[in-house]
């Protein structure tokens, strides 16, 4: 396994304020969801127009990294020091690569929940499609079996029981994007609403 350490200033960004656990917050309930028919797609604007379906199995073949990140919520908790486990979003990017001139992804999620990222954001080495928690499997509530995690973005654009990652070409809003949040999402920037945009 992989490890990165910390990244990030220990400054915390514009705004936000240290919470000691990790809250669990989400729109909508907690999904059941079965490992037998599990999967995560793929696709979109590939660089050979195809689709990749992984189901739980291929994806837990994977080769695991390690990363120790803080999480930073748009509601100004964040907390520092999360230990978060998965596979490297590289992998995924190299398994199913864009195509050249794509500039961003749509992520969707369980519920027809969905966000939009950067390809740059998505591509970072710090971008993992997270299992564990401080060395734990994820809890129900904190998006088992699969979430993403961008550390340098608000959590909303790393969202929980990850299903599919579209490549695009032109950019598409997600849930939150479409009423009235942030197009990136940059922590650091404190990019939270669209009038900033």
């Amino acid at each position: 396994m992989t490890s990165w350490g910390l990244a990030e200033p220990r400054s915390l960004p514009p705004g936000q304020r240290r919470a000691e656990t990790l809250r669990p917050v989400h729109y909508g309930r907690v999904p059941h969801v079965d490992l037998d028919t599990w999967s995560l797609s793929v696709g979109g604007d590939t660089v050979d127009g195809g689709d990749v379906m992984l189901g739980w199995a291929e994806f837990s073949a994977l080769p695991r990294v390690e990363i120790i990140a803080d999480h930073h919520c748009v509601s100004r908790n964040s907390t520092l020091d999360l230990t978060w486990s998965g596979v490297a979003a590289r992998t995924i990017l190299d398994l199913a690569p864009p195509a050249d001139d794509v500039g961003f992804a749509l992520l969707s999620a369980e519920y027809g929940y969905s966000t939009n990222v950067r390809m740059e954001d998505l591509s970072s080495a710090r971008a993992v499609f997270a299992t564990h928690l401080d060395g734990e499997p994820l809890t129900p509530e904190h998006g088992w079996p699969v979430r993403l995690v961008l550390p340098h973005l608000y959590g909303w654009k790393g969202p929980k029981w990850i299903r599919a990652v579209d490549y695009q070409r032109h950019p598409e809003r997600g849930f939150w994007e479409q009423r009235g949040y942030h197009f990136t999402g940059d922590v650091w920037r404190e990019e939270r609403y669209s009038y900033q945009e």
